[in-house]
């Protein structure tokens, strides 16, 4: 489950109010377009960062849904609930929509299934400042294609398996042999393709495969020898130097991560945080 993803996915499934951050003012710790689903027996999905905000939203969600009127509410700054205060001195504003259209999510959260971004237009009302957002965006979770063997891989795919991401792991017997690419080996625009080989012969065809698909993350492990020899083998075979420059080598965050478990926490912090800067809503 992405929880990006998840009040959206439960509103798809039962009756529910959509609560969605259409404004920011100042700064929250979360994004624009964070959104909160209510159902109609008071169970919840989706985050809001405060329980106390979290609970205000669901009485608005449950009262909505019984008259059936959408709502645009401010808190924090600039708020008539003068009793209810943000702790970061921020202003927010949250459309309550009690009757989103359940096909339309429906088609949102299939989308997202079959790894396509997509979109749900937010029903503000006409007088709605400008600024306000109008559309929230979703893009398919972050994927894992671990090419390699040994204990990174085991680390890297274990930790990535325990923080709900989907992780694909390839290694020599299983669909990987040299010099050559799996037919039914693919990589979409939100996949993360690692090499995580000790014999850097491995690397060339797979790399070069790489850097055809729209793979938002491209790395290979190595120290500064095995890097500089990787770069002047795929140029050789043609790469050009834009094309070289998507390889991320050394991989990670930490430089000279000695220890698997450490290096599996490096890289996948450093491929989360890509991720993160490619959300529509930041």
């Amino acid at each position: 489950m992405n929880a990006d993803h998840d009040a959206l996915t439960f509103a798809a499934t039962r009756e529910a109010a959509l609560c969605t951050i259409v404004g920011i003012h100042g700064s929250f710790s979360r994004r624009t377009g964070a959104q909160l689903a209510v159902a109609a027996d008071g169970s919840m999905a989706g985050d809001m960062a405060d329980k106390c905000l979290d609970s205000e939203l669901a009485a608005q969600a449950l009262a909505a849904m019984e008259d059936g009127t959408a709502r645009l509410l401010r808190y924090g700054e600039g708020s008539p609930f003068i009793d209810f205060r943000l702790p970061c001195g921020s202003g927010l504003d949250i459309l309550v929509d009690p009757r989103p259209n359940r096909q339309t999510l429906q088609a949102c959260a299939r989308e997202l299934a079959n790894r396509r971004e997509t979109s749900l237009t937010l029903a503000l009302p006409g007088n709605a400042p400008p600024d306000l957002l109008r559309e929230r965006r979703y893009i398919p979770q972050t994927r894992l294609l671990i090419l390699g063997a040994g204990s990174e891989c085991r680390a890297l795919a274990r930790l990535a398996a325990n923080q709900g991401l989907e992780v694909e792991w390839r290694e020599a017997g299983d669909g990987l042999s040299l010099n050559k690419v799996p037919k039914d080996l693919a990589a979409d625009p939100w996949t993360a393709v690692l090499l995580l080989f000790h014999d850097h012969e491995w690397e060339q065809a797979l790399l070069a495969w790489a850097l055809s698909t729209p793979a938002f993350y491209i790395g290979a492990q190595g120290g500064a020898p095995a890097r500089e020899s990787r770069l002047e083998r795929l140029r050789m075979g043609g790469i050009s130097e834009d094309q070289l420059t998507r390889i991320r080598g050394p991989v990670g965050l930490i430089p000279s991560a000695r220890d698997s478990q450490v290096l599996a926490l490096s890289i996948l912090a450093d491929v989360v945080g890509a991720h993160e800067a490619q959300h529509p809503h930041r």
